[in-house]
């Protein structure tokens, strides 16, 4: 009897699975998708139903083989990525590529890597799904058409390098409009007024106006303010009405991707791309000490709140046993998933509920652990009985006005045990009668001033297109992703902020391709795919609707776009010839050159005010580094940084002397041990350390090298990184290999990277 094979997506899975999986099975990692449509070309055939041009992508075929090797030998094979359409289609084309070693392929599919969910999943095998594929690959479709017919017209009219998506581009609009209408927005005065109150017993409390002659109160000007404050002064405090109510407050249910994704950045301040970064390698497995890899938590990409029951018992089990049966719901509690959600996978939750936070506290980095214990906690709370408060509302008027006041008492915890809440501290008043007079102790007014509404926040713009059903859980984080990297917004104190290339480009898409920039005709595009899932819709027809549309409308906008290449028109004058300056988009981001080109070279970075208005950056007079002697004319020699970020070696005699050479960073190449590694920078500008004999030699690396062997593997270089978790840190350059170690005596390199 031969054995079984497993494909999985990750490398990681393989650890997990092997643990618990017998001899009788082979486990191999497909890493993520093994074929796609061409970098180069469109690859879709449109004359032939766009027919997609497949082909294994570049780096790809040493696991290609591994794979069609490893099916050749296995009686059955088990096709095992992730439970989703981009799982499906990576299942699709694996099979696809080693359906000639063997035809015993079939699809299994677990929310959990435990024991029992993947001897369950080989128990229950399915045929692949078409329709999921279909629905994977009319939106890869959709996309290249799009990305491949779109971008190349903004290369022409706006910018070369950029790019535009048929979601990316609707997620800035929005941030575009909400920006729009901040610039727009006219702040009105208004006032609060507030008073502080003595019973005859402690504590005084606080009330805030609340109707003046029995309507709601507007106080727009300090005048108004003041003649308030005059007849309360003079007027007697009387208590109208006590009310006291019991109140409960639910949990709410356990994570879904794009709740995780919110919760994640407003607690723990972490991007959508790091949440699920982190949520990927807990779904996956990490070393628990003696317990080996462990998988904590199901499937991250989800939007449904459903549960095992299995899981739900022993969450009721675990609440009753940590906390008290007190604590446990009248009955179990159910979620309700939303209608338009896919419901082929469970809510976020963890593995074993019985593995707290604290259990591997001290077995997991900081971020992983944080992220788990905000899992944990929302599950379990999920499960528990209500939070239960005692509400007082007290209404006290003098003369024409009223005030009210209300607080709130905790009567039981409940669900607040397990996953404290901001605003649930208590807020008693005093005890209170109707008809009892009351004394005023101090007056406070306050002049404000209405506010625009706030920029997105990663978790704002989340929520926001989760409700306007533009894109799906699963692929928010590289839309936000996307329009950081091509420099259509950035982030402004943790808020978007739109780029000058990325108005112009919202504007120009939005003026001349309207249906596409339309957020109802996203959300209704993702309908449509959903339905193509669900084998509701044909796929081919659902692209032949949209090119109908598409390519009109892009064959119009090619000949009257605005080209704004040549830069965009400002206010400012050129401080060295008086002529207006213009703002261009250079590869190192945007800058403001004199229109008197090439007469007048004059160029300046600059920054924008709240209000949007042009700020010049003036640039600090620093004494350049001096690096040697020139070879040429015998000046010095001083480093300089490009415009694309590196820095590189100039003569100080330019332009007389031309002479240049690359920066050094004084550690010989480990693969040619001939050549220098030296500092050079990308085209979208992120600096790397490259071998100086290129194109001889290609090695290069993307963190400032150290001339130390890895301890732990063949490395010849070690490299200085930096991250958010661990900051800057020493470690090996090599994927295979996880050696780091703490940063000894200070900076043994200069630069270095960040993930």
């Amino acid at each position: 009897m031969g054995k079984d094979l497993i494909i999985v997506e990750s490398p990681a899975k393989v650890k997990t699975i092997k643990k618990f999986l017998g001899r009788n099975y082979m486990v191999h990692a497909s890493v993520g998708h093994v074929r796609d449509l061409p970098t180069k070309d469109l690859g879709v055939d449109e004359a032939k139903d766009f027919k997609p041009k497949y082909q294994v992508i570049q780096g790809k075929q040493k696991v290609v083989n591994a794979l069609r090797d490893a099916a050749a030998g296995a009686d059955n094979v088990y096709l095992a990525p992730d439970p989703d359409r981009e799982g499906e289609a990576i299942a699709w084309h694996v099979a696809e590529l080693i359906k000639k070693e063997n035809q015993n392929i079939s699809r299994i599919q677990f929310n959990e890597i435990t024991a029992r969910a993947v001897r369950e999943a080989l128990e229950h095998p399915r045929p692949l799904n078409e329709n999921l594929f279909d629905a994977q690959q009319a939106r890869r479709i959709l996309d290249r058409l799009v990305g491949y017919k779109l971008s190349p017209l903004l290369w022409k009219k706006v910018k070369r390098g950029i790019s535009a998506g048929r979601v990316q581009s609707v997620a800035l609009r929005l941030i575009v409009d909400r920006e729009a209408e901040r610039h727009a927005f006219t702040p009105e005065e208004y006032w609060t007024l507030r008073v502080e109150l003595s019973g005859a017993t402690p504590p005084p409390f606080r009330a805030e106006l609340h109707k003046v002659d029995g309507k709601k109160p507007v106080v727009g000007d300090g005048d108004t303010a003041a003649a308030i404050e005059t007849a309360v002064k003079e007027a007697q405090f009387t208590v109208e009405k006590v009310e006291e109510k019991k109140r409960q407050r639910q949990p709410l249910p356990p994570f879904i991707t794009s709740t995780l994704q919110q919760l994640a950045s407003q607690r723990l301040g972490y991007s959508a791309k790091r949440t699920m970064s982190i949520a990927q390698r807990l779904y996956e497995g990490v070393e628990l000490g003696e317990q080996g890899t462990v998988a904590l938590i199901t499937y991250m990409r989800t939007d449904s709140v459903r549960i095992a029951d299995e899981a739900q018992q022993a969450a009721l089990s675990l609440i009753g046993d940590m906390y008290g049966k007190e604590y446990l719901p009248e009955k179990p509690r159910f979620y309700k998933t939303k209608s338009a959600a896919q419901d082929a996978h469970e809510a976020i939750r963890p593995v074993d509920v019985t593995l707290t936070p604290d259990m591997v506290q001290n077995l997991l980095p900081r971020e992983q652990h944080s992220l788990y214990r905000l899992i944990w906690q929302r599950f379990v709370a999920s499960q528990m009985a209500s939070a239960e408060f005692h509400d007082t509302t007290v209404t006290v008027t003098a003369a024409n006005t009223h005030w009210r006041a209300k607080g709130e008492r905790m009567l039981f915890p409940g669900f607040l045990a397990v996953s404290p809440q901001k605003g649930t501290e208590s807020e008693e008043l005093p005890k209170l009668e109707e008809g009892q007079v009351v004394t005023l102790t101090n007056f406070e007014k306050e002049q404000k001033f209405t506010q625009p509404p706030p920029r997105y926040t990663e978790a704002s713009l989340v929520r926001e297109l989760e409700e306007k059903g533009i894109g799906r859980p699963s692929t928010y984080a590289s839309i936000i992703s996307t329009l950081i990297d091509r420099d259509y917004t950035s982030l402004v104190d943790k808020h978007f902020v739109p780029t000058d290339l990325g108005r112009v480009v919202c504007e120009k898409l939005s003026r001349h391709f309207v249906t596409l920039m339309d957020v109802g005709f996203t959300a209704q595009m993702e309908d449509a795919l959903d339905k193509v899932a669900e084998g509701e819709q044909n796929w081919v027809d659902l692209l032949k609707d949209f090119v109908q549309d598409f390519d009109p409308t892009l064959e119009k906008a090619s000949s009257e776009m605005e080209a704004v290449k040549q830069g965009l028109t400002t206010e400012v004058n050129c401080s060295e010839c008086g002529k207006p300056m213009i703002i261009k988009f250079g590869k190192a981001g945007t800058f403001l050159a004199c229109s008197g080109y090439p007469e007048c070279k004059n160029t300046t970075n600059f920054t924008r005010d709240e209000d949007g208005n042009i700020q010049i950056v003036e640039r600090p007079q620093e004494e350049p580094e001096k690096a040697g002697t020139c070879p040429e004319c015998g000046k010095d020699l001083v480093v300089k940084k490009a415009r694309t970020g590196s820095r590189f070696i100039a003569c100080s005699g330019y332009p007389d002397c031309k002479h240049t050479e690359p920066f050094s960073t004084g550690v010989k190449c480990p693969r040619c041990e001939t050549g220098m590694l030296v500092e050079k920078s990308s085209k979208r500008g992120k600096v790397f350390y490259s071998c100086n004999q290129y194109p001889k030699c290609d090695y290069a690396l993307w963190d400032w090298p150290v001339a130390e062997p890895c301890p732990q593997c063949d490395s010849k270089v070690l490299t200085i990184k930096t991250t958010k978790a661990r900051g800057k840190h020493i470690a090996c350059p090599e994927k295979s290999c996880r050696y780091t170690r703490s940063l000894e005596g200070g900076d043994s390199g200069d630069e270095s990277g960040e993930e």
